[in-house]
Protein backbone atom coordinates (compact mmCIF):
# COMPACT_ATOMS: atom_id res chain seq x y z
CA UNK A 1 0.00 0.00 0.00
CA UNK A 2 1.40 3.40 -0.98
CA UNK A 3 1.79 6.20 1.53
CA UNK A 4 -0.51 9.17 0.88
CA UNK A 5 0.36 11.79 3.51
CA UNK A 6 3.73 13.52 3.69
CA UNK A 7 5.21 16.07 6.07
CA UNK A 8 7.97 18.59 5.42
CA UNK A 9 10.08 19.08 8.56
CA UNK A 10 11.99 22.37 8.38
CA UNK A 11 14.99 22.85 10.64
CA UNK A 12 14.87 26.54 11.48
CA UNK A 13 16.26 26.70 15.02
CA UNK A 14 19.77 27.78 14.00
CA UNK A 15 21.06 31.28 13.47
CA UNK A 16 23.23 32.07 10.45
CA UNK A 17 26.55 32.86 12.07
CA UNK A 18 28.52 33.44 8.88
CA UNK A 19 25.73 35.45 7.26
CA UNK A 20 24.84 37.32 10.44
CA UNK A 21 21.32 37.37 11.84
CA UNK A 22 18.25 35.27 11.25
CA UNK A 23 18.84 34.50 7.60
CA UNK A 24 15.71 32.35 7.37
CA UNK A 25 13.65 35.55 7.16
CA UNK A 26 15.81 37.49 4.70
CA UNK A 27 13.66 38.69 1.75
CA UNK A 28 14.70 36.99 -1.50
CA UNK A 29 11.66 37.03 -3.82
CA UNK A 30 10.14 39.94 -5.81
CA UNK A 31 7.45 40.50 -3.16
CA UNK A 32 9.59 39.96 -0.08
CA UNK A 33 9.33 36.16 -0.10
CA UNK A 34 11.92 34.20 1.86
CA UNK A 35 13.75 31.05 0.73
CA UNK A 36 11.54 29.10 3.14
CA UNK A 37 8.43 30.31 1.23
CA UNK A 38 9.71 28.75 -1.99
CA UNK A 39 10.53 25.52 -0.15
CA UNK A 40 6.97 25.25 1.15
CA UNK A 41 5.51 26.20 -2.25
CA UNK A 42 7.57 23.49 -3.99
CA UNK A 43 6.65 20.93 -1.33
CA UNK A 44 2.94 21.65 -1.86
CA UNK A 45 3.39 21.24 -5.62
CA UNK A 46 5.04 17.87 -4.97
CA UNK A 47 2.20 16.63 -2.76
CA UNK A 48 3.25 17.37 0.82
CA UNK A 49 0.26 18.25 3.00
CA UNK A 50 1.84 19.28 6.32
CA UNK A 51 4.80 21.40 7.38
CA UNK A 52 6.43 21.30 10.82
CA UNK A 53 8.82 24.09 11.78
CA UNK A 54 11.55 23.36 14.32
CA UNK A 55 12.34 26.74 15.88
CA UNK A 56 13.65 28.34 19.02
CA UNK A 57 10.79 29.12 21.35
CA UNK A 58 11.78 32.79 21.50
CA UNK A 59 11.40 33.04 17.69
CA UNK A 60 7.83 31.69 17.65
CA UNK A 61 6.08 35.06 17.30
CA UNK A 62 8.29 36.32 14.46
CA UNK A 63 8.02 33.00 12.60
CA UNK A 64 4.27 32.83 12.99
CA UNK A 65 3.79 36.42 11.84
CA UNK A 66 6.22 36.36 8.92
CA UNK A 67 5.97 32.78 7.62
CA UNK A 68 3.32 30.69 9.33
CA UNK A 69 0.39 33.01 8.73
CA UNK A 70 0.93 33.29 5.00
CA UNK A 71 0.93 29.52 4.47
CA UNK A 72 -1.59 28.37 7.09
CA UNK A 73 -4.43 28.41 4.54
CA UNK A 74 -2.34 26.45 2.00
CA UNK A 75 -0.96 23.60 4.14
CA UNK A 76 -1.34 22.23 7.67
CA UNK A 77 1.22 23.96 9.92
CA UNK A 78 2.76 22.83 13.24
CA UNK A 79 5.57 24.25 15.38
CA UNK A 80 7.98 22.45 17.68
CA UNK A 81 10.70 23.93 19.87
CA UNK A 82 14.23 22.60 20.09
CA UNK A 83 15.11 23.03 23.76
CA UNK A 84 18.51 22.52 25.33
CA UNK A 85 16.81 21.04 28.40
CA UNK A 86 15.21 18.18 26.44
CA UNK A 87 17.61 15.42 27.40
CA UNK A 88 17.25 11.74 28.34
CA UNK A 89 16.50 10.89 31.97
CA UNK A 90 19.57 11.26 34.17
CA UNK A 91 21.21 13.97 32.06
CA UNK A 92 21.25 17.71 32.64
CA UNK A 93 22.25 20.58 30.38
CA UNK A 94 25.58 22.13 31.41
CA UNK A 95 24.89 25.65 32.68
CA UNK A 96 27.31 27.20 30.20
CA UNK A 97 25.90 25.45 27.13
CA UNK A 98 24.08 27.81 24.75
CA UNK A 99 24.43 25.98 21.42
CA UNK A 100 21.64 23.58 20.30
CA UNK A 101 22.42 19.85 20.55
CA UNK A 102 22.54 19.34 16.76
CA UNK A 103 20.35 18.15 13.91
CA UNK A 104 19.47 14.69 15.26
CA UNK A 105 18.26 16.31 18.50
CA UNK A 106 16.30 18.84 16.44
CA UNK A 107 14.53 16.09 14.49
CA UNK A 108 13.77 14.23 17.73
CA UNK A 109 11.92 17.32 19.01
CA UNK A 110 9.24 16.68 16.35
CA UNK A 111 8.43 13.08 17.35
CA UNK A 112 5.01 13.90 18.82
CA UNK A 113 3.91 15.86 15.73
CA UNK A 114 4.86 13.44 12.95
CA UNK A 115 3.23 10.06 12.37
CA UNK A 116 3.68 9.79 8.60
CA UNK A 117 6.61 9.70 6.14
CA UNK A 118 8.55 12.96 6.23
CA UNK A 119 11.29 14.92 4.51
CA UNK A 120 13.81 17.05 6.40
CA UNK A 121 15.29 20.27 5.01
CA UNK A 122 17.23 23.29 6.24
CA UNK A 123 15.26 26.54 6.44
CA UNK A 124 17.88 28.58 4.61
CA UNK A 125 18.53 26.34 1.60
CA UNK A 126 16.73 26.55 -1.74
CA UNK A 127 16.60 22.95 -2.98
CA UNK A 128 14.88 23.26 -6.37
CA UNK A 129 11.51 21.76 -7.24
CA UNK A 130 12.77 18.52 -8.74
CA UNK A 131 14.25 17.55 -5.37
CA UNK A 132 10.80 17.67 -3.71
CA UNK A 133 9.25 15.45 -6.35
CA UNK A 134 12.16 13.01 -6.09
CA UNK A 135 11.88 12.67 -2.31
CA UNK A 136 8.07 12.56 -2.28
CA UNK A 137 8.17 9.70 -4.81
CA UNK A 138 10.56 7.82 -2.52
CA UNK A 139 8.40 8.43 0.56
CA UNK A 140 5.29 7.35 -1.33
CA UNK A 141 6.66 4.17 -2.85
CA UNK A 142 9.11 2.88 -0.24
CA UNK A 143 7.56 0.19 1.96
CA UNK A 144 10.59 -0.53 4.15
CA UNK A 145 10.97 2.01 6.96
CA UNK A 146 14.54 0.79 7.51
CA UNK A 147 15.51 2.37 4.20
CA UNK A 148 16.05 6.12 4.46
CA UNK A 149 16.30 8.50 1.52
CA UNK A 150 18.84 11.20 0.75
CA UNK A 151 18.59 13.55 -2.20
CA UNK A 152 21.96 13.50 -3.96
CA UNK A 153 23.09 16.69 -5.71
CA UNK A 154 25.84 17.13 -8.26
CA UNK A 155 28.47 19.18 -6.45
CA UNK A 156 28.64 21.69 -9.33
CA UNK A 157 25.02 22.61 -8.56
CA UNK A 158 25.72 23.48 -4.91
CA UNK A 159 28.68 25.87 -4.93
CA UNK A 160 28.98 29.59 -4.19
CA UNK A 161 31.39 32.05 -5.80
CA UNK A 162 32.10 33.64 -2.43
CA UNK A 163 34.06 31.04 -0.51
CA UNK A 164 34.09 27.46 0.71
CA UNK A 165 30.95 25.55 1.68
CA UNK A 166 30.39 22.50 3.87
CA UNK A 167 29.17 19.49 1.92
CA UNK A 168 28.87 15.78 2.56
CA UNK A 169 30.88 14.10 -0.21
CA UNK A 170 29.13 10.81 -0.90
CA UNK A 171 30.60 7.45 -1.84
CA UNK A 172 27.95 5.15 -3.28
CA UNK A 173 27.58 1.38 -3.48
CA UNK A 174 24.99 0.86 -6.16
CA UNK A 175 22.13 3.20 -5.29
CA UNK A 176 22.93 3.23 -1.57
CA UNK A 177 25.18 5.47 0.48
CA UNK A 178 28.38 3.71 1.55
CA UNK A 179 30.23 6.62 3.14
CA UNK A 180 29.84 10.37 3.57
CA UNK A 181 32.87 12.60 4.14
CA UNK A 182 31.91 15.94 5.67
CA UNK A 183 34.14 18.40 3.85
CA UNK A 184 34.85 22.02 3.11
CA UNK A 185 34.46 22.39 -0.67
CA UNK A 186 35.65 25.21 -2.90
CA UNK A 187 36.02 25.80 -6.64
CA UNK A 188 39.12 27.69 -7.72
CA UNK A 189 40.37 28.09 -11.29
CA UNK A 190 37.93 25.46 -12.49
CA UNK A 191 39.11 22.85 -9.98
CA UNK A 192 36.77 21.67 -7.19
CA UNK A 193 38.60 20.59 -4.04
CA UNK A 194 37.18 18.87 -0.95
CA UNK A 195 38.97 19.22 2.39
CA UNK A 196 37.61 16.72 4.95
CA UNK A 197 36.61 18.33 8.24
CA UNK A 198 38.41 15.56 10.13
CA UNK A 199 41.72 17.01 8.95
CA UNK A 200 42.62 14.28 6.45
CA UNK A 201 44.13 15.17 3.08
CA UNK A 202 42.27 17.31 0.54
CA UNK A 203 41.27 15.74 -2.75
CA UNK A 204 39.85 16.95 -6.09
CA UNK A 205 36.28 16.03 -7.07
CA UNK A 206 34.53 16.05 -10.43
CA UNK A 207 31.56 18.31 -11.20
CA UNK A 208 29.09 15.44 -11.00
CA UNK A 209 30.33 14.08 -7.65
CA UNK A 210 27.35 13.31 -5.42
CA UNK A 211 26.94 15.50 -2.31
CA UNK A 212 24.37 15.67 0.45
CA UNK A 213 22.57 18.94 1.20
CA UNK A 214 20.75 17.46 4.21
CA UNK A 215 17.53 16.88 2.29
CA UNK A 216 16.51 13.55 3.78
CA UNK A 217 13.50 11.25 3.78
CA UNK A 218 12.43 9.23 6.82
CA UNK A 219 9.65 7.26 8.48
CA UNK A 220 8.45 7.69 12.08
CA UNK A 221 10.48 4.68 13.26
CA UNK A 222 13.54 6.97 13.04
CA UNK A 223 12.49 8.79 16.21
CA UNK A 224 12.86 5.68 18.38
CA UNK A 225 16.36 5.04 16.99
CA UNK A 226 17.52 8.62 17.61
CA UNK A 227 16.06 8.47 21.12
CA UNK A 228 17.73 5.15 21.84
CA UNK A 229 21.15 6.39 20.71
CA UNK A 230 21.04 9.81 22.37
CA UNK A 231 22.24 8.61 25.82
CA UNK A 232 25.03 6.65 24.09
CA UNK A 233 26.10 9.85 22.33
CA UNK A 234 26.03 11.87 25.55
CA UNK A 235 28.05 9.24 27.41
CA UNK A 236 30.62 9.11 24.64
CA UNK A 237 30.94 12.91 24.75
CA UNK A 238 30.72 13.42 28.53
CA UNK A 239 34.03 15.33 28.48
CA UNK A 240 32.77 17.64 25.72
CA UNK A 241 29.19 18.45 26.72
CA UNK A 242 29.65 22.17 26.08
CA UNK A 243 30.33 21.77 22.36
CA UNK A 244 29.40 18.30 21.09
CA UNK A 245 26.58 17.98 18.53
CA UNK A 246 24.30 15.02 17.88
CA UNK A 247 24.18 15.13 14.07
CA UNK A 248 21.87 13.29 11.70
CA UNK A 249 24.66 12.20 9.27
CA UNK A 250 26.35 10.45 12.21
CA UNK A 251 23.07 8.73 13.08
CA UNK A 252 22.73 7.51 9.47
CA UNK A 253 26.29 6.17 9.53
CA UNK A 254 25.76 4.36 12.83
CA UNK A 255 22.47 2.85 11.68
CA UNK A 256 24.21 1.56 8.57
CA UNK A 257 27.16 0.12 10.51
CA UNK A 258 24.78 -1.65 12.88
CA UNK A 259 22.70 -3.02 10.01
CA UNK A 260 19.63 -1.22 11.38
CA UNK A 261 19.01 0.86 8.26
CA UNK A 262 20.58 2.00 5.03
CA UNK A 263 20.25 5.18 3.00
CA UNK A 264 19.15 5.21 -0.62
CA UNK A 265 20.59 8.06 -2.68
CA UNK A 266 17.99 9.83 -4.80
CA UNK A 267 19.69 11.72 -7.66
CA UNK A 268 18.41 15.17 -8.63
CA UNK A 269 19.35 17.61 -11.36
CA UNK A 270 18.08 20.50 -9.20
CA UNK A 271 20.33 23.47 -8.52
CA UNK A 272 20.80 24.46 -4.90
CA UNK A 273 20.81 28.13 -3.95
CA UNK A 274 21.56 29.54 -0.54
CA UNK A 275 22.96 32.43 1.44
CA UNK A 276 26.08 31.02 3.07
CA UNK A 277 27.73 34.44 2.91
CA UNK A 278 26.19 37.92 2.81
CA UNK A 279 27.57 38.31 -0.72
CA UNK A 280 25.49 35.33 -1.86
CA UNK A 281 22.18 37.14 -1.50
CA UNK A 282 22.37 39.02 -4.81
CA UNK A 283 22.94 35.79 -6.74
CA UNK A 284 19.99 34.06 -5.03
CA UNK A 285 17.70 37.02 -5.74
CA UNK A 286 18.70 36.87 -9.43
CA UNK A 287 18.19 33.08 -9.58
CA UNK A 288 14.70 33.35 -8.09
CA UNK A 289 13.78 36.24 -10.40
CA UNK A 290 14.90 34.14 -13.40
CA UNK A 291 12.57 31.33 -12.27
CA UNK A 292 9.75 33.86 -11.87
CA UNK A 293 10.45 35.20 -15.37
CA UNK A 294 10.31 31.61 -16.67
CA UNK A 295 6.91 31.17 -14.92
CA UNK A 296 8.20 28.44 -12.62
CA UNK A 297 6.91 30.62 -9.78
CA UNK A 298 4.23 33.32 -9.82
CA UNK A 299 5.33 36.92 -9.35
CA UNK A 300 3.51 37.01 -6.01
CA UNK A 301 3.96 33.55 -4.50
CA UNK A 302 1.02 33.51 -2.07
CA UNK A 303 -1.44 35.74 -3.90
CA UNK A 304 -5.03 34.74 -3.16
Amino acid sequence: MKNNHFTLLIMAAGMGSRFGGLKQIEPIGPNGEFIIDYSIYDAIQAGFDKVVFIIKEENYDIFRETIGKRVEDKISVEYVFQKLEDLPAGYEKPKERVKPWGTAHAILSAKDKIHEPFAVINADDFYGRDAYFVIRKFLQENQDDHIYGMVGYQVKNTLTQNGSVKRGICKLKGEFLEEMVESSVIEENGVITASPLDGSSSFPVTEDTCVSMNMLGFFPSLFAYIEQKFPVFLEKNKENLLKCEYLIPDVLTEAQLEGVAKTKVLPTTAKWEGVTYLEDKEGVVKAIQKLVDEHVYPQDLWIK
